[in-house]
């Protein structure tokens, strides 16, 4: 009798102390941090950003950024496609009276709803595009530059009235009027490879669509962005940006714009979205087509 209880009271000690151990690893387990995200290789960064190699200087720094944040992408699409037909000052404004809950990085795209729908309609490349500029930034920086050059070598990328491209070592894009952001148009299966003979490199790259951002949209950072391509250095809103994956939760980046509560939005303005002409206009680099008129 003395041992059968032996026998079935050891098991249940065991049970017993790995139920303790248990209560005692599990909250520490809870806790810890999500690993980073895989170091991906420079032929898989360059295809990564080759959608946006070649977006003018001020615009690709406010995309990097706000990719940081894909869960908010989505809505602030949709913000900005229902919003479309304010441009300039009157948008500024709507921006600020609707108390919108997105990071700053995230609104600074508002004026452009082309480069947040193609952001939204393929969230696993922005997430991936994000956690990238946040694990290997430098890295990220030096495959736009492989996609610049080879662009500029194979004679599709050159300054026009739109954008100046400067000639290097590093390779920029800025625009001819900084109040004035174009967004190329331009297929990475042409430009970045040679092109056959015959074809018309001049006509690769589209530079016809674009958006006019005034001073109030300094707050965002327009007007204050940069890159500092030698040392891997991305200046927003003038100070350069930290977030890292490490500090991601963490870190707030010094824009001159109030934060507010998630999902508080105070909506004070018509809502029109974008017909499908104007949103194909925007997608192919053609000029702002306005069918809306208040």
């Amino acid at each position: 009798m003395q041992m059968l209880t032996t026998t079935i009271g050891r098991p249940t000690a065991i049970l017993t102390l790995l139920a303790l151990t248990g209560l005692v690893v599990a909250p520490v387990l809870a806790q810890a941090p999500p690993p980073p995200p895989p170091m991906l290789p420079p032929q898989q960064l360059d295809q990564l950003v080759e959608r946006i190699a070649l977006y003018p200087d001020p615009l690709l720094s406010q995309v990097l950024a706000a990719a940081t944040f894909p869960s908010e992408i989505p809505d602030a699409a949709r913000w900005a496609d229902e919003h479309h037909y304010l441009t300039g000052d009157a948008l500024a404004a709507a921006i600020a009276e609707d108390h919108l809950p997105w990071d700053p990085s995230v609104q600074a795209l508002l004026p452009f709803p082309s480069v947040l729908d193609m952001m939204a309609s393929d969230m696993g490349w922005t997430t991936q595009l994000g956690n990238a500029f946040l694990a290997q930034q430098s890295d990220v920086m030096d495959a736009v530059q492989r996609m610049r050059q080879a662009a500029r070598n194979y004679g599709y990328l050159t300054t026009n009235s739109q954008v100046v491209v400067s000639g290097g070592p590093y390779i920029e894009i800025l625009p001819v009027n900084p109040a004035f952001i174009c967004v190329p148009y331009y297929s990475p299966a042409v430009v970045f490879f040679a092109p056959r003979p015959g074809f018309f490199v001049g006509g690769a790259i589209s530079f016809g669509y674009g958006v006019t951002i005034t001073a109030a949209f300094r707050p965002w950072g327009w007007g204050l962005n940069r890159f500092v391509w030698a040392s891997h250095t991305v200046f927003i809103n003038d100070h350069p940006w930290a977030r890292t994956w490490a500090n991601r939760a963490t870190y707030v980046h010094p824009y001159a714009v109030p934060r507010y509560a998630p999902g508080r939005v105070a909506e004070h303005h018509e809502l029109h979205a974008r017909t499908e002409r104007e949103r194909e206009a925007a997608r192919m680099g053609r000029a702002r087509v306005e069918e809306h008129r208040r």
